[in-house]
C-alpha cells in the first residue's frame, strides 16, 4: 500500500509540471516578436494574410484530454508570437497514441498507454488586423 501511495504521489506530481511542446519553421519574412495573446485562431483563411510560416505543438494528456489540446494550441500561439504572426490558420488537431508506460511496484504493473493531443496550423499576418 505504501508503494502504491508513492506511486500515485509521483504521478500527480508529473502530471502538474507537464508542458507542451512545439516548433515554428519559417517560410516567409519573420516580423517582430508579439505577445501570445494578441494571436488569434481562425479555421477559415481570413480575407488577406502572408504567411510567416508552419507552426506545431503537442501535449501530453494526463487527466483530461481537453486540458492537453489546450496546452496544445497555447503553444501554437506562443511559438506564431515568436515569429510575428498574429493568427494561426489551424489545419489539424489529433490524438495520438504511444506505447504502454509503466513500471512495477513490489510485483504489481502501474501504467497505460501514452496519449498525445498535436495541433498543426500556418503562422500568418492578418492584414488589416
Amino acid at each position: 500500500m505504501k508503494h502504491c501511495k508513492e506511486f500515485i504521489w509521483i504521478v500527480s506530481a508529473l502530471a502538474l509540471v507537464s508542458c507542451a511542446s512545439g516548433s515554428a519553421i519559417v517560410t516567409g519574412d519573420i516580423r517582430p516578436a508579439i505577445n501570445s495573446s494578441e494571436v488569434r485562431l481562425y479555421l477559415d483563411p481570413p480575407a488577406e494574410y502572408e504567411t510567416i510560416g508552419i507552426v506545431e505543438a503537442a501535449s501530453d494528456v494526463e487527466f483530461s484530454s481537453q486540458a492537453a489540446q489546450d496546452r496544445a494550441i497555447e503553444e501554437l500561439k506562443e511559438q506564431a508570437a515568436r515569429i510575428g504572426a498574429n493568427g494561426v490558420l489551424i489545419t489539424n488537431t489529433a490524438n495520438e497514441s504511444g506505447d504502454v508506460v509503466g513500471s512495477f511496484v513490489d510485483g504489481v504493473f502501474y501504467g497505460g498507454a501514452s496519449e498525445t493531443r498535436t495541433a498543426r496550423g500556418r503562422a500568418i499576418f492578418v492584414v488589416g488586423e
